[in-house]
């Protein structure tokens, strides 16, 4: 490593970074330079972004935004970077976490190494059962609306090294580009999709929320997931005074609880009997309220528990839909197991931890699509949907583990 520059960086933490965004793969950003093309000069590209990242020089280009519906009917920004400009974000992201990693808060989950989604939901699915109340907690705009000085202060309590501060600063600053080309300035916020966003997220919430409820709420557990977060009270009077100082806390941050989306929720099961308004919540792509289940001895009864939400399971019928499985026929059924069990085997791990029945209608959806292309593909099965609804259900039998979703539903698929 040249000793000429300012700035000490590893040439190997550039190829490791590079390695990482390629892994993730993602889309090109406002240079339509896909990850293909930035390793058709690879060894010169990684040059350069150690080059100018060495000598203070690197600016990073504007981020290209992209319009994401949400189920509100608004719209959410998604920032993408470039290739160059995503693993060098990848750079200063594998300095500083190993120096914050240590001192965030147990139940923060979100992007953090060995923590995951859904061990913010299990944590939460156990004290659901033994606190009777929950803030279901949304932060409005978060990451739109980060505040810049703020961000900025909460790095330098863990870091005063120079240039990850100079390179976080530049990357707030960056102006986003719309599908327009129109440069738009940022004054506020930082672009969800970046690499280093997640982490410059908690470590502001963790000085902002996980620390601050340490010290003002011992008493109050909490999962929080990035800005998804929900905290549990014994009472709906400490649920009320909780969610007000936890109101005027984000505040003092520049931030503000979502008035509408924010709610407090009663936890109701069998030993709970009270009614109350708003008896549910959604989590990280479970719902959560009372079902119907059944102990050891086999006696139902009803426990306040996470299932898939009907959101996700819209999500993945709207997937399945994309696939148009119909129109290919001319695949073989164990060709179409091989091109989709990968995506079915991700969602029966994800969204079948917990009270997995609830997934039954998405796959039995599945299979009536499979009926559709059986009988497209075959002429014995046109016109005669039962037929094609029994011989699915030959091949589940004969082999049930071809499709990943089968033992779901049992050896015999129901189609619906």
């Amino acid at each position: 490593m040249s000793q000429t520059k300012p700035f000490s960086i590893s040439k190997k933490i550039v190829w490791e970074a590079y390695e990482r965004v390629k892994a993730n793969k993602g889309a090109a950003g406002v240079d339509s330079e896909s990850i293909e093309v930035f390793e058709e000069d690879l060894k010169n590209n990684l040059y350069k972004i150690w080059n100018r990242m060495s000598s203070g020089t690197y600016f990073p280009p504007p981020v290209r935004t992209v319009a994401i519906p949400k189920k509100d009917g608004g719209e959410r920004r998604l920032g993408i970077p470039t290739v160059a400009d995503r693993i060098a974000q990848a750079v200063v992201k594998m300095y500083l976490e190993p120096w914050v990693e240590p001192s965030f808060h147990p139940d923060s989950y979100g992007y953090r190494p060995r923590k995951s989604a859904l061990d913010a939901v299990a944590s939460a699915r156990q004290r659901c059962w033994r606190y009777a109340w929950v803030i279901d907690l949304d932060i409005r705009g978060f990451f739109d609306n980060l505040d810049h000085d703020l961000v900025l202060r909460a790095v330098r309590k863990y870091t005063q090294c120079s240039w990850i501060l100079l390179y976080i600063k530049r990357w707030l600053e960056a102006p986003a580009q719309l599908e327009d080309g129109t440069l738009v300035p940022r004054t506020k916020g930082t672009p969800q999709g970046g690499v280093v966003s997640p982490l410059l997220a908690n470590i502001f919430l963790h000085l902002a929320f996980d620390e601050w409820m340490r010290r003002a709420h011992p008493d109050v557990p909490f999962e929080r997931f990035a800005d998804d977060i929900v905290a549990h009270c014994r009472t709906q009077e400490q649920a009320q005074q909780v969610l007000e100082s936890i109101r005027c806390r984000l505040a003092q941050c520049r931030l503000e609880v979502h008035p509408v989306k924010t709610r407090i929720v009663y936890c109701k099961d069998d030993d709970r009997p009270r009614g109350y308004p708003q008896e549910r919540f959604d989590f990280l792509g479970y719902t959560f309220r009372p079902r119907r289940s059944k102990n050891r001895w086999g006696k139902f009864f009803i426990n306040f528990t996470p299932a898939v939400s009907a959101d996700a399971m819209t999500k993945m019928r709207q997937e399945m839909r994309r696939w148009r499985l119909h129109l290919r026929s001319d695949k073989a059924i164990d060709d179409l197991a091989h091109m989709w069990n990968p995506v079915l085997r991700g969602w029966i791990q994800y969204y079948g931890r917990f009270y997995k029945s609830a997934l039954y209608p998405v796959f039995r959806h599945f299979n009536g699509l499979l009926v559709r292309w059986a009988m497209r593909k075959y002429k014995r099965l046109r016109r005669h949907r039962r037929r094609a609804e029994h011989w699915l259900g030959g091949i589940a039998r004969r082999e049930p583990g071809m499709f990943a979703h089968w033992f779901l539903l049992g050896v015999r698929p129901a189609a619906g």
